[in-house]
């Protein structure tokens, strides 16, 4: 699947619920089901700065795709992320790097986060991309 086939499947799927609070939960879930980093890389050099929780994030390249794992030490934020990696992972660097984000505001995410938690997750699109262009750099 492309990025964008994934993120429309996203904005489907929060798109079935009523309210926030679902959606809140439908996230917390997602988060359960995040592939966890190995404790090795919860190191300072895998925390994105800028978020108010802790987020660790590895990425590593597979053939010529990225795969990201991640972990937080808040539930939201590990919703959260777990929405990034889930459109990004398993993805060619070029793609990530090129990636519209749109779908996040499509399903009102930004706007039902404290502005904390809305700079942190600009951080952790940045920080994904960041390594997106790091790998791309290396293939060329």
């Amino acid at each position: 699947m492309t990025i964008q086939e994934i993120q429309e499947e996203i904005v489907d799927e929060f798109s079935m619920f009523d309210d926030w609070m679902q959606r809140y939960e439908y996230m917390i879930e997602l988060g359960k089901s995040l592939p966890l980093i190995e404790e090795k890389y919860k190191t300072d050099d895998n925390i994105i700065k800028g978020c108010q929780s802790k987020v660790w994030v590895h990425a590593e390249m597979n053939e010529d795709k990225i795969d990201f794992t991640a972990d937080s030490d808040a539930i939201i934020t590990k919703g959260i992320i777990a929405i990034l990696i889930r459109a990004f992972s398993g993805q060619h660097p070029k793609d990530i790097i090129e990636a519209d984000t749109s779908f996040i505001d499509e399903i009102g995410l930004k706007e039902h986060l404290s502005p904390t938690r809305a700079n942190g997750l600009v951080s952790m699109i940045k920080q994904l991309k960041m390594y997106a262009i790091a790998y791309q750099t290396q293939l060329n």
